[in-house]
Order: structure tokens, then C-alpha cells, then sequence
């Protein structure tokens, strides 16, 4: 049996623990979620007043068979060609929600880029670097976690490339 740490015993989740052990500078965002609410991403924009094109959501396709995570802005949506070119593949599709889920450890809504299950080749949109600092899920619904884009694309290993559209 998985003993946790005491930072998750205590409310933490994979991806805050992940950033404490890094040293990261970070910030939580805590909003009560609303079920009914039709865009998990716009929904935490707007309980934290930052625009959307600040708080990135992410997203896990296939790409020729391989999982890939996708980390856009909320107010776009994630050009599965241009993910697909920027690992270096051919085709890419939307991954199985179930799947997604499984691979990473979250669940839909809540998955983070962050402290994942097992750790997917990941690719951070390029108009990430033009702000200080970005939020993304910190592993539930109704939390997010502001950070530099610098500080993400390491701790995740991800390639900056131009993979959202408006």
C-alpha cells in the first residue's frame, strides 16, 4: 500500500507536492467549482479575475499512439495539427477522457500538466513566455496553480511551439 507524504495527508495534491520538492516559487488558487458550469477553464478565469489568456488548461491527445499533453490558453483551443508537428508526429486526436485520466492521475477538469501518474511528453504553447506567470490545474477542480511559464516548462520537460488557436 502507497504510504502518502504528509503534505498530501494535509490537502496538498501530486502537483503542489511536485513543486514544494522542486523549490518552485508558486501560488494556489482555491475556487468553489461549479458542476454546472460548461468550461472548467473560463470558470476558474473567472473566480480568480485573471484573463483567460493567462490560465491554461490541459489537454491529453494521441499522437501516432503515443500519448502527448497539450498546455493552451482557456480562452483558445488546441490545434492538434500543430501538436502533432511539434513532437514530430504525423496524426493526432483528442485521447480517450478515460484513458487520460488513468495515464495521469487526474480526473477531467482537474488533470495538471504537474505531477502526473506517469509523466507525458508535453508541449507548452509559445504564448506562454509573453507573461510573468501563468496558472494551471494544481490537480483538482478548483485549483489552480500560478507559476512561471519557465519554471513549468522545466519541472514537465515541455517544448515551447506556437499549438493553440483562437
Amino acid at each position: 500500500m502507497a504510504r502518502k507524504s504528509k503534505k498530501q495527508q494535509s490537502g496538498g495534491t501530486p502537483a503542489t507536492v511536485a513543486l514544494t520538492a522542486a523549490g518552485v516559487e508558486f501560488t494556489v488558487h482555491s475556487y468553489d467549482h461549479d458542476p454546472a458550469h460548461p468550461s472548467y477553464g473560463e470558470e476558474a478565469a473567472q473566480a480568480m479575475g485573471v484573463s483567460p489568456d493567462r490560465v491554461f488548461k490541459t489537454l491529453v491527445a494521441d499522437v501516432d499512439g503515443a500519448l502527448v499533453v497539450g498546455v493552451v490558453p482557456v480562452a483558445g483551443s488546441l490545434d492538434l495539427k500543430s501538436l502533432a508537428t511539434a513532437v514530430g508526429g504525423k496524426r493526432a486526436a483528442m485521447a480517450d477522457p478515460t484513458l487520460a485520466e488513468r495515464t495521469t492521475g487526474y480526473v477531467r477538469g482537474g488533470i495538471s500538466p504537474l505531477g502526473q501518474r506517469r509523466k507525458l511528453r508535453t508541449v507548452l504553447d509559445a504564448s506562454a513566455s509573453s507573461h510573468t506567470t501563468i496558472c494551471v490545474s494544481a490537480g483538482r477542480r478548483g485549483l489552480e496553480v500560478e507559476l512561471s511559464p519557465e519554471d513549468l516548462a522545466k519541472l514537465t520537460g515541455a517544448t515551447l511551439a506556437p499549438i493553440a488557436r483562437a
